[in-house]
């Protein structure tokens, strides 16, 4: 789904004052009928993830925290059964997850005589029935099931559609009859960073010659496709020559505009593709 700046600069404007939670997300649907469910919970996603990183410092300042941290005693203290964590975050605009971790660190600091690890709040929060206390061990699941855009379970499900849509984009390379050599196949020989399919004999999309290709299972907006480009896109030009970036949910029509530079964005596996070595359409 290819949306123009406007149409995307409208969606994004409808969720602004709507929280992250999945009713909201289906009055989106409602609202933009016309929109696949794939590509709006993308932009939902993006959108309230760039909220969360302009807000992010102010939840973790000491006060802050310590705030959250006595509502939550005084909270689970009153009933424990109650999503009292869920709730506060929700009431603080804050993901659910996030909130989850900041009363876990503050609870392992005070009942641990060293401060736990990155590793140690991660592996909680991955699985919260390690939590040494059941009240908060219930809370924190409550956070993480109730997260739709941030947490271990958030985390799973995106690299799970990432590996679907790699596999996707290997069938259909196969089904073409088009030589390639994979994301660990480059690795192997020595490669750093590297695109998810390298071609070993170049095609032509639209006219333009295409030596990779890289698969995005998400929106391609303004923030997350300016950050691509710079990280990745152009270190792959640099080194294999014009590729394909394919955004499996869309992207802003606007943001194709580095064609004649050697970058060319697709929402779907293109159709017209012409096999340089027999100047023919593939089969």
């Amino acid at each position: 789904m290819i949306l123009t700046k406007a149409q995307y600069d409208e969606i994004a404007q409808c969720l602004v004052s709507v929280p992250p939670t999945r009713q909201s997300l289906r009055k989106l649907k409602q609202r933009f009928p016309s929109q696949s469910q794939a590509t709006l919970l993308s932009i939902f996603s993006q959108e309230y993830q760039k909220h969360i990183k302009r807000t992010h410092a102010k939840h973790h300042t000491s006060e802050a925290i310590e705030s959250y941290y006595q509502r939550y005693l005084d909270g689970v203290g009153k009933n424990g059964a109650a999503p009292v964590l869920l709730e506060l975050a929700n009431e603080v605009d804050y993901a659910p997850s996030l909130m989850a971790r900041i009363i876990l660190e503050r609870f392992l600091q005070e009942h641990k005589e060293t401060p736990p690890s990155k590793s140690v709040i991660n592996s909680l929060l991955r699985d919260p029935s390690q939590i040494p206390d059941g009240v908060l061990a219930n809370q924190v699941y409550q956070c993480i099931v109730n997260d739709c855009c941030y947490g271990p379970l958030v985390d799973c499900i995106k690299h799970a559609i990432g590996h679907e849509h790699e596999i996707l984009l290997r069938d259909l390379l196969l089904e073409k009859n088009l030589s390639f050599l994979d994301e660990d196949q480059l690795r192997a020989k020595g490669y750093d960073k590297t695109p998810d399919f390298i071609l070993q004999v170049p095609i032509a999309v639209e006219g333009h010659i295409i030596h990779w290709i890289e698969s995005k299972a998400s929106f391609g907006d303004e923030c997350s496709h300016h950050a691509y480009l710079h990280d990745q896109f152009w270190s792959y030009w640099n080194r294999f020559g014009p590729g394909l970036v394919i955004y499996w949910y869309g992207f802003i029509q606007e943001l194709d505009c580095n064609r004649e530079r050697g970058i060319l964005l697709k929402a779907c596996f293109p159709t017209d593709i012409v096999t340089l070595c027999h100047g023919a359409a593939a089969p």
